[in-house]
């Protein structure tokens, strides 16, 4: 994405003309920013040949999965619904892990019945459960258990997702006993030891520290884990910052960790593969002056976009066209909602803006359109793929007589 002759462009196609066509709010994807992320991520970690599981959760569009799909990867899934996608995306089933805290009896049976690669599980009650189904279909299935390492990705509370007081996984103690329960099984194989720390993680430290509790955890288990299951978490740069993950000291940690433990590794990346290939264009409806600062009231909302509503996060946010004439005064822009929470971003300073401008809010691929939602009774927003000059509807926009 730049501006070309002051046009935003993403690939070889404006945004002002994406919005002429297609008009607004649209989702638009950069297919060889994805081509690069994945190249990018499978060139880093080479040397410890990973199975790649991207997060489904993160961008649940199947055309998009198949594009992924393409480069090798597998999925990682939360619920039926995304491993129902994943397969039709044609994602094969040895390439499926099935993540997530509540997994339900259906749920269970459906992905034994498909054949997955592995199931994670998270806690007592649900290994029982997957062993009495496994009993009842005279299988033996293959899971994992998710530890909890207790260890702080120092991101946002509200993404993070291994501390003790967090609701995944298991604590070391219950970890020794499922370790136990199984060897004594006949119908689940205990394969992986699986772990998330968090999400929108830039620094390899709180990798490092996951690393070492797991090496004293696999020591004192007595137990040979065929598969590590390290999880994602790997953030992008939301901000003007530049800040980025370090994959090579983070691959440097995880080989020191295989000269101890002869285990294949899993990762279930979603953010840094889809994150900053996304963008949202909207368009201005109203500029509010109320003294202080103006309110730039949009026509995308926090139903179409949630993450600066959830999480207080952060994108950029810039002009379709650039002027150069900027305004040295606070510009809030906000949706349409009935909620306070539905604002996106406030500037100091921007440019000259007028109502009917068009909006690019920035790297929206990752958890944009899979949060997205009805609220308001609101249709959701088309979605496109830019393959160089071609535009391609990935995703229709809803009508109001698909919700009424």
């Amino acid at each position: 994405m730049k501006y070309i002759n002051k046009k935003l462009t993403i690939e070889k196609v404006s945004f002002q003309k994406i919005a002429k066509i297609y008009n607004t709010p649209a989702y638009c994807y950069s297919y060889n920013k994805l081509k690069e992320n994945i190249k990018n991520f499978k060139k880093n970690f080479k040397s410890i040949s990973p199975l790649i599981c991207f997060a489904v959760k993160s961008n649940t569009n199947i055309k998009i999965i198949r594009e992924i799909k393409k480069f090798g990867l597998g999925a990682d899934v939360v619920s039926m619904g995304e491993l129902m996608i994943a397969l039709k995306a044609g994602i094969k089933s040895n390439k499926i892990v099935f993540s997530g805290v509540g997994k339900t009896s259906e749920e269970i049976k459906y992905a034994i019945d498909k054949k997955i690669f592995l199931i994670n599980a998270e806690s007592v009650s649900e290994v029982k459960k997957i062993e009495r189904i496994a009993k009842s279909k005279k299988k033996k299935i293959k899971i994992g258990i998710r530890l909890n390492p207790n260890t702080d990705a120092k991101t946002l509370n509200q993404i993070s997702t291994g501390k003790k007081e967090n609701k995944f996984g298991v604590n070391d103690k219950v970890f020794f006993e499922l370790v136990k329960y199984c060897k004594n099984s006949n119908n689940v194989d205990l394969k992986c030891l699986s772990v998330h720390i968090g999400s929108q993680i830039l620094d390899h430290k709180p990798y490092q520290k996951m690393l070492k509790v797991i090496n004293k955890i696999i020591k004192k288990s007595n137990y040979n884990f065929e598969f590590i299951d390290l999880g994602g978490g790997m953030g992008i740069s939301y901000e003007n910052n530049k800040k980025k993950l370090d994959y090579k000291k983070y691959c440097l940690a995880i080989k020191k960790f295989l000269k101890i433990h002869k285990s294949k590794i899993i990762f279930e990346p979603g953010r840094s593969i889809v994150g900053n290939i996304g963008f949202l264009i909207s368009k201005i409806i109203y500029i509010k002056d109320s003294g202080k600062k103006n309110f730039v009231i949009l026509d995308a909302a926090m139903n179409d976009f949630m993450r600066p509503a959830l999480y207080g996060a952060l994108h950029r946010t810039l002009p379709s066209l650039k002027n150069n004439k900027i305004l040295k005064k606070t510009h809030e822009f906000v949706g349409p909602i009935c909620e306070s929470t539905d604002r996106f971003i406030s500037f100091k300073n921007f440019q000259e803006i007028k109502e009917n401008d068009l909006i690019v809010i920035c790297d929206v691929g990752a958890y944009g359109m899979s949060l997205s939602s009805n609220y308001n009774v609101r249709p959701k927003p088309i979605e496109l793929l830019i393959k160089g000059s071609k535009i391609n509807v990935i995703k229709k926009r809803q009508k109001y007589k698909d919700l009424i």
